[in-house]
């Protein structure tokens, strides 16, 4: 092939000014958290300061672009899609964080919600075991509905993963999609409050664009709200040739009223790496380029899991238009 047909690569967009976060949508447990970190940032100023200068020397990259002060990676949690400073893993005295069975991302309604109910069910068991039970079922769904189970993330080349948890609700071929720049296949999934939340990568891709609309917060089985509701596009390409572009939405519901993404443009992503997450659930679309070689695995009705399920493959010979 020469120089001249080689695909080019799709130059990042930058971030809508109405994504002011990685939940831009805001949220009550979220205004709680930021409030809490305004407290902490101010105690660790005032009594750590040793802490907070060995923190500023072990940061990488600048802060430019963050809504408050950066003094260890927890500040990062909302904002890192508005600025590119982190710290090495061995230098992030939290990272253990990342290796608890939940959500990161839904760490705070973990806590906001699980203490009292477990303290409720502890005292309720207290008097008659049986006045616990509906406490007790209440903790048990809220810790089911913030798991993060491992996922076997498969390496053969040309595999399109699942982003979400869920059931296959739509496979839809269309004639045009403007990002993809052809022919398309959108590939729906029902999310519900059972699910897994977590949304994932669904191939080795850099990120070129996302866009927010703050929508309404139908019924995800009515067929409009995918149209109408809340919702998060994220325009990626793949990192290697022929540079297959791709989007994943993420769609809220009528109880699911809180997406999370915590991507920017211009960074990569890894087949099956945690993206963001659907609060309580809701629906997540996938678009794929329908050109050669394309082989969609899925059918309607059947179940998936993000970052581990194929939903589709490239053979090799598979080019994009």
């Amino acid at each position: 092939m020469s120089t001249a047909q080689q695909p080019t690569r799709a130059v990042p967009q930058p971030l809508p000014d109405n994504v002011t976060s990685v939940q831009p949508g805001g949220g009550v447990c979220y205004r709680l958290e930021l409030a809490w970190g305004r407290c902490r940032r101010w105690y660790l100023k005032r009594f750590r300061p040793g802490y907070v200068r060995r923190m500023a020397d072990l940061r990488e990259g600048g802060c430019e672009g963050a809504p408050h002060e950066i003094l260890d990676p927890r500040d990062l949690k909302y904002c890192r899609n508005l600025c590119r400073c982190d710290w090495k893993p061995e230098h992030d005295p939290f990272r253990w964080r990342d290796k608890l069975p939940f959500a990161r991302w839904g760490l705070a309604e973990l806590q906001l919600m699980g203490w009292p109910l477990l303290a409720l069910t502890v005292f309720s068991a207290c008097f008659f075991w049986y006045l616990a039970l509906v406490p007790g079922v209440l903790l048990a769904l809220v810790v089911y509905f913030f798991r993060d189970p491992p996922r076997r993330i498969p390496s053969e080349p040309g595999l399109i993963v699942s982003p979400a948890d869920g059931k296959i609700a739509e496979v839809t071929r269309f004639d045009h999609d403007e990002f993809v720049g052809g022919p398309a296949v959108r590939i729906g999934i029902f999310l519900s409050i059972f699910n897994v939340h977590l949304n994932r990568s669904p191939a080795d891709a850099r990120v070129i664009a996302l866009r927010y609309w703050p929508g309404e917060f139908l019924n995800a089985l009515d067929p409009q709200s995918a149209l109408r509701n809340e919702n998060m596009w994220i325009g990626l390409e793949e990192n290697h040739p022929p540079y297959r572009r791709m989007v994943v939405r993420q769609i809220a519901g009528a109880i699911a009223r809180r997406i999370v993404c915590a991507l920017r443009p211009g960074e990569n992503v890894a087949r099956g790496e945690r993206v963001g997450m659907i609060k309580l659930g809701s629906r997540t679309e996938l678009i794929l380029p329908d050109c050669d070689g394309l082989k969609v695995e899925v059918d309607v009705g059947r179940r998936v899991k993000a970052g581990s399920t194929v939903v589709a493959r490239y053979e090799a010979s598979g080019t994009q238009d």
